[in-house]
């Protein structure tokens, strides 16, 4: 188990598609999966994608505390391999993100409201949810490093980009929405 450093922007292999994975229940994914709950517990952060750890890789986790999610109840540490998502409406939400891969900026980013997504877990058994909100956006958000994307891809105006020092003393970060 180790705490690995966070690829930081501009390194290439957060712009190209990662790979699938063959077996998720190999003795290396589950140490990829170990250090990259490892990680991202150290980092403070809710997602990280495998290629922010400069493996490029389909594998991400993520989690939200009861404060961050619609119903209060949270969502517990889930790892996806190879996920696939798709939208369930058009409707599109913006709201602020930041990444950790981005330290000390966030963007205004659209995101669709309702997506269902699948993906394997570590157990090799199929994870299908049918999510909105904070829910929906984290693994858009982190599927996104999958294919290639950044958070910053999707930000429409350069007035929509922030300091989140400045946005946690406004206090908006992560709670201003604009449908």
């Amino acid at each position: 188990m180790t705490v690995r450093e966070i690829t930081l922007l501009g390194n290439p292999i957060l712009f190209g598609p990662a790979a699938p994975v063959a077996d998720p229940c190999r003795a290396e994914m589950v140490e990829l999966v170990t250090d990259m709950q490892e990680t991202l517990a150290v980092a403070g952060g809710i997602g990280l994608a495998a290629p922010q750890l400069g493996v490029a890789l389909q594998v991400m986790i993520f989690h939200l505390p009861p404060a961050r999610s619609a119903d209060g109840q949270g969502v517990p540490l889930t790892t996806l391999f190879n996920p696939s998502l798709e939208p369930l409406s058009d409707e599109v939400v913006e709201a602020y993100e930041a990444c950790l891969s981005v330290p000390g900026l966030a963007g205004l980013v659209p995101r669709w409201r309702y997506i269902r997504y699948r993906g394997w877990g570590m157990d090799g058994q199929l994870i299908e949810r049918e999510v909105e909100g904070m829910h929906a956006r984290v693994v858009q958000h982190e599927y996104d490093h999958l294919i290639g994307l950044l958070y910053l891809s999707h930000v429409k105006e350069w007035s929509n980009l922030a300091m989140t020092a400045e946005l946690h003393r406004q206090a908006v970060c992560g709670q201003k929405d604009r449908s």
